[in-house]
């Protein structure tokens, strides 16, 4: 297939309508690719035969790490730890559900390059989280060559506390420090997101928009993009769980960095050593095939590396600018 815009992601790039036809999609797979286009998001059913077992060898395998008494049910479920981080490096069934290779193959051709993920969030109860891209977290260069994967480990409940989100928010600016007037290397932060709320809240304004809930059903997945406005709505019964994983992925060739500590502009980027879940082998921060290496570690950044030395080269390519 020649994609002569090889620096969007396939399923970002405006010429993926007419694309779409020579990815070798089954039907549902096309209707995944096109909604994820033009809404941001795409529900499908995870792919895994055994997946009813893995979600309860999950339960029983995580649940004592919450500090919660999951065989009460009158007992409140949001009163111990809300997720628990990359359980995949203890956990064998995290891990199946993360490396999953029908969901890998499938983002690999909807974005145009392997896809690989990088990160799990195991959560028993909602996180009544507000409204966020995940772009402020973690991003690549080029941009938007990164997603998550929500699936249900259970029938949500509207009063449990369900995932909500902004279809076609995708589409907004994306945020970065630039945008919002602050410096973000250097800078020193208790949330990542918070810098950004009010430019947020200042587009649902302005674009009148409504969020939609999932309530999913137990087995089912949401594929987002990177850019797309989501959260945790407020949970109303305490008493209710909400067991559910995410896993993000990153996808080849890529810049992997932490956009609110970073400076785009003039190169400097908080970036990322990332390792792949699927085999356990380091991806290295590369853009066309050369290695970009982090000048110093900076303490204090999850996963981050510090101001990056990009030669002036690769600035002008990257972003137009002589460094």
């Amino acid at each position: 297939m020649n994609n002569p815009l090889p620096g969007l992601p396939l399923i970002e790039s405006p010429l993926f309508p007419a694309m779409v036809s020579q990815l070798d999609l089954t039907s549902d797979e096309a209707r995944v690719g096109l909604e994820l286009y033009y809404r941001g998001y795409a529900v499908f059913d995870f792919p895994d035969g055994e997946l009813e077992q893995r979600i309860d060898r999950i339960k029983a395998s995580l649940g004592p790490r919450y500090g919660v008494d999951f065989d009460d049910p009158g007992s409140d479920k949001t009163a111990g730890e809300r997720r628990l981080q990359d359980a995949w490096r203890f956990d064998a069934d995290v891990h199946a559900i993360a490396s999953n290779s029908v969901v890998i193959d499938l983002l690999s051709r909807l974005y145009g390059r392997k896809a690989f993920p990088f990160q799990t969030l195991n959560f028993p109860v909602g996180t009544q989280q507000s409204a966020h891209s995940d772009m402020v977290h973690f991003s690549s260069q080029p941009e938007k060559f990164m997603c998550g994967v929500w699936l249900a480990m259970e029938d949500i409940a509207a009063d449990a506390g369900p995932l909500f989100y902004y279809p076609g928010s995708h589409r907004w600016p994306v945020m970065s420090n630039a945008l919002i007037g602050r410096r973000g290397s250097g800078a020193s932060l208790a949330s990542a997101q918070d810098p950004f709320a009010e430019a947020w809240a200042a587009l649902c304004a302005a674009h009148e928009a409504q969020a939609e809930t999932f309530l999913a059903k137990k087995g089912q997945a949401l594929i987002w993009s990177a850019n797309l406005l989501h959260g945790g709505s407020p949970q109303i019964d305490s008493t209710l769980s909400r067991w559910s994983q995410v896993t993000h992925y990153y996808f080849d060739d890529c810049l992997y960095y932490t956009p609110a500590f970073s400076d785009e502009t003039i190169g400097a980027l908080d970036l990322r050593e990332i390792t792949a879940i699927c085999d356990g082998r380091p991806r290295p921060n590369t853009y066309l095939g050369e290695h970009i290496s982090a000048a110093s570690a900076r303490p204090g950044r999850s996963g981050g590396t510090g101001r990056s030395l990009i030669p002036r080269r690769l600035l002008r390519q990257l972003f137009g600018k002589s460094g």
